[in-house]
């Protein structure tokens, strides 16, 4: 009987020593791990450390166009978002994140991203409004597009898209060079809410842009690319000795 309880003891001593150690100082506790990069699945570490740094906090915009706005987000659905956050947009600073294209993301944590954007910020609807299709079905018309823009973008960019009273210039041939023909197309349609720039509904007071006249004014600025960017340097006066 004195064995039986001397082990029962030295049992209970043991699971008190072990317990102890729970708590020992430098121990991490329960739930205290750091989870893998792509085990991550909160919205808003990821949407912080993957989106922020280019289109803000919460969505609102900064050096790209914002995510948060409803009206974007009524025009770009999921399936095109999921699409360019995984590949990117070639040629532009949207890098590809997933990583079936070299990216750091999974499918899972991408499928998150571009769900809680829509949830959180986006509206099932703009009362009264079809927006128009993301991207153009049929081709653009340059001469037909220089026409749209005196209507509906000149009055902020001014003559010839060099810059205006309210808006600068969007002719200038380092600033097309940044952009693809569909981020134009999105910029018309969506604006730069953030900027003050209206959407294809308020250039012109009760107005809307049809879907071809986006299209075609697209086709125009498209047309004012310059095969050399920034050329030529700007002249620069020789230091006086």
């Amino acid at each position: 009987m004195r064995t039986i309880a001397r082990i029962s003891l030295l049992l209970s001593l043991g699971a008190l020593v072990l317990s102890g150690c729970d708590s020992a100082p430098g121990v991490p506790g329960k739930g205290a791990e750091t989870p893998a990069p792509d085990q991550i699945l909160d919205f808003d570490t990821l949407y912080s450390e993957n989106c922020a740094g280019c289109h803000g906090k919460e969505g609102r915009g900064g050096a790209a166009i914002a995510l948060g706005d409803p009206v974007y987000l009524a025009v770009v659905k999921e399936d095109t978002m999921r699409r360019v956050v995984t590949s990117g947009i070639k040629g532009t600073s949207m890098a590809a994140f997933g990583q079936s294209a070299g990216g750091m993301l999974t499918d899972k944590q991408i499928d998150v991203i571009v769900a809680q954007i829509h949830t959180r910020w986006g509206r099932p609807g703009i009362p009264g409004v079809n927006p128009p299709s993301y991207a153009a079905s049929v081709p653009g018309d340059a001469a037909r597009g220089a026409i749209a823009y005196n209507t509906f973008c000149e009055s902020c960019h001014g003559p010839g898209g060099r810059g205006g009273p309210k808006g600068s210039s969007i002719t200038d041939g380092s600033f097309l060079a940044l952009l693809t023909d569909q981020e134009l197309r999105t910029m018309v349609i969506v604006g730069r809410p953030d900027r003050g720039a209206p959407d294809w509904r308020n250039n012109v007071p009760g107005r809307a842009m049809t879907d071809q006249e986006i299209t075609d004014v697209v086709a125009w600025l498209a047309s004012q690319r310059v095969p050399a960017p920034g050329q030529p340097y700007p002249a620069t006066s020789k230091a006086k000795p």
